[in-house]
């Protein structure tokens, strides 16, 4: 068995099956796992995707995590790697970017590597060091008001900087343009000038192509999913990757599906909206489950009603942004969100045990809980379905294929985003 090409450490769950999308679409046989794999034993894979839940979490512990995952990839046979965050670098001061590229790097014993979160397909651009998302800079995004990692600051140099020991520096716009000579020219400098991190400009998928064949003599890449776009060329031009064409197949799944969703964001109210236009719907309501209703039996119960029917049901918790704050005001921001998160993946055990085999999933914490309660452990990463959301199944201990799943981060998908995963699946 082939080992694997490529091994990629993600701080989120969604944003592990963002990452897995983007190399399935170069041609790499992706497969992403659940946290690190107990078992040594090798996958059959171009690509390994761990996903941890270091985002928010102290830095000590996601370098640890992060750490376990590098060894583990390392024993498969890896021989690039890339850390993977979100495309608006959600972080604090104290971390987690900085001090986990810092880990990653000392245990690599390399002296550099670029910060480049840039995922234009999605309106994440930078420029001169500061992010952009659509025309406005970070700081203007909404992400300034985050309840766990507000970003205040657009440049990402400062950001970057007030986390980590080692000094950051920039690959600018300008050079990015002149092509990979030129990007390669401008790391020798910048390692020179004892940079050991460098921001790196980018605007538009050509230049992460070009990012992608200047890095690939690194050991350690460092960004947002759509860094992924230009790696595999890199493998494919050096005769190691001899699977593009059938990199996406997934053999069919039969049996009834689900559609679930958690997040509060502006994309899944829509999804939500559209679906109850014309289709069966339960709202699970938090207010409800912290009075110790049966809000879970009601909902399994609906469910397995329009199962009957062969009807396809959504389960529900979206609420406005108003609803939001006043259900956290009322609860407080994590026991409301865990209500919402155990409710939601206790409905899809209960109805994987009678017979679904399909989940489609919105927001991020959601789809980390429901893929816990069903103990899925390891992914196959298919076609896309809009950008950042590809179509998964999980794999058994035997190999076998067991669930389809398609698992969204709550501010990814069309309107139609639901009706297109089902027919994904």
């Amino acid at each position: 068995m082939a080992q694997a090409l490529l091994g990629c450490i993600a701080d989120d769950f969604t944003g592990a099956t963002d990452l897995a999308n983007m190399l399935v679409r170069g041609g790499m046989r992706t497969v992403q796992t659940i946290g690190v794999p107990g078992s040594s034993k090798e996958l059959e894979a171009d690509a390994i995707v761990v996903a941890l839940k270091s985002r928010t979490i102290p830095a000590d512990d996601a370098v640890r995590q992060s750490l376990e995952a590098l060894e583990w990839l390392r024993a498969q046979g890896c021989r690039q790697f890339i850390f993977k965050y979100c495309s608006t670098f959600d972080s604090t001061d104290q971390g987690n970017i900085g001090p986990v590229a810092d880990a990653l790097l000392d245990a690599l014993k390399d002296d550099f590597t670029i910060a480049c979160p840039a995922f234009p397909e999605n309106g994440r651009t930078i420029f001169r060091g500061n992010l952009f998302v659509g025309d406005v800079l970070l700081s203007e995004s909404g992400m300034e008001n985050h309840p766990l990692t507000p970003m205040t600051d657009p440049n990402l140099v400062r950001v970057l900087q007030r986390q980590t020991k080692s000094k950051v520096g920039l690959i600018r716009y300008d050079t990015i343009m002149k092509g990979a000579d030129a990007i390669r020219a401008r790391i020798a400098e910048l390692k020179q000038d004892g940079v050991r991190l460098a921001i790196a400009d980018a605007v538009s998928d050509a230049d992460l192509y070009v990012l992608g064949d200047a890095l690939r003599d690194l050991k350690l890449i460092t960004g947002g999913s759509g860094i992924a776009l230009g790696l595999p060329q890199n493998f494919r031009a050096a005769n190691l990757l001899a699977h593009a064409e059938h990199a996406a197949d997934l053999p069919k799944i039969d049996g009834p599906a689900l559609v679930l969703a958690g997040s509060a964001s502006k994309a899944t109210n829509a999804q939500v909206a559209a679906w109850r236009e014309s289709k069966p719907s339960f709202r699970v309501d938090p207010m409800a489950l912290s009075r110790g209703e049966a809000v879970v039996d009601q909902a399994v119960a609906f469910a397995l009603d329009h199962m009957k029917r062969d009807e396809t049901v959504l389960i529900y918790a979206t609420s406005s942004p108003d609803e939001v704050k006043a259900v956290q005001k009322e609860l407080g921001v994590g026991k409301a969100g865990h209500l919402v998160e155990d409710a939601l993946a206790s409905i899809a055990r209960r109805l994987r045990d009678e017979g679904v085999r399909k989940f489609v999933v919105a927001g991020g914490e959601t789809s980390g809980a429901v893929v816990q309660a069903l103990d899925v452990r390891t992914l196959r990463i298919g076609p896309q379905i809009d950008p950042g959301v590809p179509a998964t199944q999980s794999i058994g201990a035997d190999g076998a294929v067991s669930l389809g799943l398609a698992l969204k981060s709550g501010n990814f998908g069309t309107t139609d985003f639901f009706e297109k995963a089902l027919k994904a699946l």
